[in-house]
């Protein structure tokens, strides 16, 4: 059976290394980081990831600022907010939850935010420097650079010459991931629901990083023996063996089935996850750290 990558001890890993690091920022006089979070309507998911990111910032001893506003807020009221925001030195990073109300534009919402203070790495400035290599001065997307993380504790940080495959191209995950790869000396191919035999293509990976948002897509005869599987799915499912009406959490991977062929694999709950919110909160303290005007943390 696979090595089980446990993505809630490296996240916490994740969130000591920054705790440490806003205790010596502020030691060293500079301001503490400042996280702020901004949420428009009343969408339950939301509402769930916002109060965990606003809770881990305060465990983290960030200075944490949270906007909650109505459904029915204006495109003009949300931009002047984060106008606000990116003139405010005691923020380092500023989140707007998505998805946002219908009426308002997301693209010209991200693209407001100060590339500086962009901790969601969404910015156009930061995707190009992603794009180009220029990861010393570029913000990553949360999720991407977390999986990341778990790849490097199994395989190494020289990931030279490995084969990988990116099930999933979007914006957020599958493109950033391939991009992270590459610089990394992969050769990385990214997959798609046009991509012809999928399997097979999936069967020359070393490393299958899986985010296409299909319950357990990815079936266990996908998988090269050996190989790294990083999941990022997270779909509810019905679950009738638990009760009426109850459901259960499942990845894009046929877990059971993967973990046989998989040299390590990452569980749904417990892998990708909790890395998400981490990287969150990495990403502000080096922005911080980089405000201060002092070298930039790694992780």
């Amino acid at each position: 059976m696979a090595e089980v990558i446990d993505g809630k001890s490296v996240a916490e890993d994740v969130v000591s290394k920054v705790k440490a690091l806003t205790s010596e920022l502020v030691a060293k006089g500079a301001m503490k980081p400042g996280l702020a979070v901004v949420i428009v309507g009343e969408d339950p998911a939301s509402q769930v990831y916002v109060a965990s990111k606003s809770r881990t910032a305060k465990e983290c001893g960030f200075h944490s600022l949270q906007h909650t506003l109505p459904a029915d807020t204006t495109e003009e009221q949300l931009l002047k907010i984060i106008g606000d925001l990116n003139a405010d030195p005691a923020i380092n990073g500023i989140l707007v939850q998505l998805p946002l109300p219908g009426h308002i534009d997301a693209g010209k919402v991200i693209q407001t935010i100060a590339p500086e203070k962009d901790v969601d790495g969404f910015h156009f400035i930061n995707v190009g420097k992603l794009g180009t290599g220029e990861l010393e001065t570029a913000f990553v997307p949360c999720t991407p650079a977390g999986s990341m993380l778990l790849i490097e504790r199994v395989r190494g940080k020289d990931l030279s010459g490995l084969n990988a495959v990116v099930v999933g191209r979007s914006n957020i995950v599958g493109k950033p991931m391939a991009n992270l790869l590459l610089a990394a000396n992969c050769t990385v191919t990214i997959a798609h629901s046009r991509t012809k035999d999928l399997p097979a293509l999936a069967r020359t990976a070393d490393i299958l990083v899986a985010a296409v948002g299909r319950p357990e897509m990815v079936k266990g005869d996908w998988v090269k023996p050996g190989a790294t599987v990083i999941d990022v799915g997270i779909n509810r499912i019905p679950a009738p063996e638990k009760g009426e009406g109850k459901s259960r959490l499942v990845g894009d991977v046929a877990y059971a089935e993967a973990a046989k062929a998989a040299g390590a694999i990452t569980p749904v709950p417990g892998g990708v996850g909790p890395m998400t919110i981490a990287m969150l909160m990495a990403n502000t303290v080096v922005s911080a750290y980089l405000a201060a005007g002092l070298k930039r943390p790694s992780f």
